[in-house]
């Protein structure tokens, strides 16, 4: 190697040094943002309701002012207690039901968009993204009249419904079932394989990490979702967490104690979905990017 390469070569070891640690700065940076409010209403979850009302969300570890105490009232068993768990049983049950329908629904539109050869197969998938474009403040008016007219208001099925057939779910599932070869479902069929058996046997196994990573950001979007749930739910026995924990914000008292304290436990679902996944996502959503 002359003298002249080896220069340049230290030149481009130094620049991708660089190039790294502002990366990895950068990064650190990012992720501080978005960890401090969660490091800080974890903090203020053991601290007196009054305490954040005085001097609101800090991350100053004043143990003097840190118990156990909004956790133990939590847990006590009292009226607040039972309505906060009654929320939370509210919110599984709909976050359950929800993802895994809307999975399977959606896994099957993917499947035969991707998998079959019909006419108006490209325009049919051009008005599924379509409705991605529409705002759904747009769709809110018409959706709740629907559900009007098919007597669903105040019931978990009246929320579920509208949710259940996700164009951007959809979307992701086709570019992913669209990368598999298709030579999969001819070698199936001359082993004597049902179209049924083929789409949940064969092709379905494989897509598990398109499901894993769909079903986190479904299970995330329904567990905090509060707009469509609040103008479906009237009676406070069907609340979800979130509009249960909006309640108790009221002009005559704020209940500081459980919502910050209820609020840290409502994270817990999500994050053991999400470790128990965590495997699946990058490699789903690397695929479900670039396939297709």
């Amino acid at each position: 190697m002359t003298a002249v390469e080896n220069k340049a070569s230290k030149q481009g070891k130094a620049k991708k040094t660089i190039g790294t640690i502002l990366g990895t700065g950068f990064f650190a940076i990012l992720c501080a943002i978005i960890i401090f409010p969660v490091f800080a209403g974890l903090l203020a979850s053991f601290r007196p309701g009054t305490e954040l009302i005085r001097r609101g969300l800090s991350i100053n570890l004043d143990f003097s002012t840190m118990n156990l105490n909004n956790y133990t009232y939590l847990f006590s068993g009292n009226a607040d207690s039972q309505k906060y768990f009654m929320w939370y049983k509210n919110s599984l049950i709909i976050t359950i039901v929800s993802v895994v329908l809307t999975l399977f629904i959606c896994y099957f539109i993917a499947y035969g968009l991707s998998m079959y050869n019909f006419k108006g197969k490209n325009l049919l998938f051009f008005l599924v993204i379509a409705t991605m474009m529409v705002p759904f403040e747009i769709l809110m008016l018409p959706l709740y009249k629907e559900v009007i007219a098919l007597k669903l208001i105040d019931t978990y099925t009246g929320v579920i419904i509208i949710g259940l057939c996700n164009a951007s779910t959809i979307f992701f599932f086709r570019q992913f079932l669209s990368g598999l070869p298709k030579e999969l479902l001819d070698a199936a069929r001359i082993d004597g394989a049902t179209e049924y058996g083929i789409a949940t046997k064969i092709i379905l196994p494989l897509a598990k990490p398109a499901f894993a990573s769909m079903g986190i950001l479904q299970a995330m979007g329904t567990w905090n979702a509060i707009l469509w749930p609040l103008l479906v739910l009237k009676g406070a026995n069907k609340f979800t967490l979130p509009i249960g924990l909006n309640t108790l914000l009221t002009p005559y008292g704020n209940n500081y104690d459980v919502l910050i304290a209820g609020s840290m436990f409502g994270i817990l679902p999500i994050f053991i979905i999400f470790l128990i996944f965590q495997k699946y996502i990058i490699e789903g959503m690397t695929a479900g990017a670039v396939k297709g």
